[in-house]
């Protein structure tokens, strides 16, 4: 297998000791630049002889530029570049804008040092690689989105809930007025916000407003 150049820009102290110690005793990999920032390592990259990088991995939460400012600064001197995103943000909009700015991968800090080694590895060979969690994000976000359905979809006993909800009823009282447990309601509850793909109590009393108008 050919040598793997890589490069680390990450804050992290122990961290990055960690990724120089477990990934510099890999024989197919070379760790070409180690950096804090993305600015150290622009300018390493600079001023250094024909850089060559295959795979680097970028934190986020970096001072000075974030990683995911600095994506499109580092592919404008490296545009061959695979840009692992290394990182402890699993929030939607960062996942989508690392890799809509071009990062070719988004991995949880979690991860363990042979998994993180397996993605370096799959992909160079050209494959892809994500992080279960956040695999499940990509997915769920691609995935066509459940037709909306309207109150209207509601059994009665729903109907009873949402009117309690809207009332302003705790769950206990609203267990106590249907003569069921919590856990019913909980439930029922549960399985409103699913049929009307909604998320919050703030998003049920609007459509039950909606309805009624």
């Amino acid at each position: 297998m050919k040598t793997i150049n890589l490069a680390i820009i990450e804050d992290d102290i122990l961290i990055k000791e960690s990724l120089e110690s477990y990934l510099g005793d890999n024989k197919c990999i070379n760790i070409q630049f180690i950096a804090s920032s993305v600015e150290d390592f622009l300018n390493a990259i600079e001023v250094s002889r024909e850089p060559k990088i295959d795979v680097l991995l970028l934190d986020i939460g970096l001072p000075g530029m974030s990683g995911l400012e600095g994506i499109s600064h580092i592919h404008n001197l490296l545009p061959k570049v695979n840009i692992i995103m290394l990182t402890t943000y699993e929030e939607d909009d960062k996942i989508f804008k690392a890799l809509c700015g071009g990062a070719v991968s988004y991995i949880s800090k979690r991860t363990p040092l042979t998994k993180i080694e397996e993605a370096i590895t799959t992909i160079y060979n050209g494959g892809s690689y994500m992080s279960p969690s956040i695999a499940r994000k990509v997915i769920n976000y691609f995935s066509p989105k459940q037709e909306e359905k309207g109150m209207n979809t509601l059994t009665t006993r729903q109907m009873q809930i949402v009117e309690c909800i809207v009332g302003g009823l705790s769950y206990k009282m609203i267990a106590d007025k249907l003569m069921i447990s919590i856990d019913t309601v909980r439930d029922h509850i549960k399985k409103i916000y699913r049929l009307l793909n909604i998320n919050s109590k703030a998003e049920l009393i609007k459509k039950s407003y909606e309805y009624k108008s």
